[in-house]
């Protein structure tokens, strides 16, 4: 086998969406994936996570130009070729990748994916290939919004949706950078998000502001929405802070008193650092995997309506 670009096209099987709508526009269907060029690799793919991000993209068509649209924002497999450049990855190696569906050459859900050597790195050692899949877009949307938040250490950091897998790992990487956390849970799932970091966890209820400024009065420096509560949320947060919506925010200046700074993943794809220290935090057990379940392609759909359904803590994951 090669590990040149000189590699000729292959076929690939791959999870597709023919157009906008509802399951009915999902199909398996082969498709060709050429070779990889300067800056890329292809990799054979052994597990695609499946995320609520899937969904939107089916049923709204997205900003994709190109039909067929394969889903697919993370995935794990073996490098199969690689670029004439790149020398970091070599043919063989055992790796994940954050993979943006909304380009030509589609997302993780397909057998075969050519892949910017960036957005590609070794996985965990004491993860499996499935495992692995599930960790990019989380892992890099939880350092991003860290990012975003700018807080030093001491200040106040709060999660809503405190036991979601994404939320998870945002406790714990924020403890890492020595801030106070606050999140929510149910009440049978506190003693876990106590586990992964959190100093203080509230119980899940309608009024999560309310609950936060009971323990932190002034408010928190900065929170990080991934339960979707929106402007419900904005009191807990103090004069100045942010506020961090995982799904975009359609009027940025809705709210004076704080700064929303919604943010968008796919800006951090190819931080490659970022997805090396999401592997070696799952080396020292800082963070760890989740698969709700492993599926067949044939069954992406049955994926997605559990993943829409919520409570899962872990991904959905198409195996190849």
């Amino acid at each position: 086998m090669s590990s040149s670009s000189e590699n000729a096209t292959i076929r690939a099987r791959a999870v597709t969406y023919t157009g906008p709508g509802g399951e009915e526009v999902i199909s398996i269907a082969e498709r060709v994936v050429r070779a990889p060029k300067s800056g890329e690799v292809r990799v054979k793919v052994a597990a695609a996570a499946v995320s609520p991000t899937d969904v939107l993209l089916r049923k709204t068509g997205g900003p994709a130009p190109f039909r067929p649209v394969t889903p697919g924002m993370d995935l794990a497999g073996t490098v199969e070729s690689v670029g004439p450049d790149v020398t970091r990855l070599a043919v063989g190696d055992e790796v994940m990748a954050a993979v943006l569906p909304v380009r030509e050459d589609g997302g993780g859900q397909a057998s075969y994916v050519v892949v910017p050597a960036a957005s590609v790195v070794a996985r965990p050692k004491t993860a499996s290939l499935v495992e692995a899949s599930t960790l990019p877009m989380n892992g890099l949307t939880a350092l991003y919004a860290l990012e975003i938040a700018g807080l030093k250490p001491g200040q106040v950091f709060a999660v809503s949706g405190g036991a979601g897998y994404m939320a998870g790992f945002a406790i714990a990487f924020a403890k890492e950078q020595g801030l106070r956390v606050i999140a929510d849970a149910k009440i049978e799932e506190m003693d876990k998000v106590a586990g992964l970091g959190a100093d203080v966890v509230v119980p899940r209820g309608s009024d999560f502001a309310g609950a936060v400024l009971k323990e932190f009065p002034e408010g928190v420096d900065a929170l990080l929405d991934t339960a979707l509560l929106g402007e419900s949320s904005f009191p807990a947060i103090r004069d100045g802070g942010v506020y961090i919506p995982v799904r975009g925010w359609s009027d940025p200046e809705s709210e004076a008193r704080i700064r929303i700074k919604p943010v968008m993943v796919p800006d951090v794809f190819e931080r490659t650092e970022w997805l090396e220290k999401l592997a070696d935090a799952v080396d020292k057990g800082v963070i760890a995997p989740g698969v709700y379940g492993e599926f067949s392609p044939e069954r992406v759909a049955e994926a997605q309506r559990l993943t829409m359904a919520g409570g899962m803590r872990g991904r959905a994951v198409i195996v190849f």
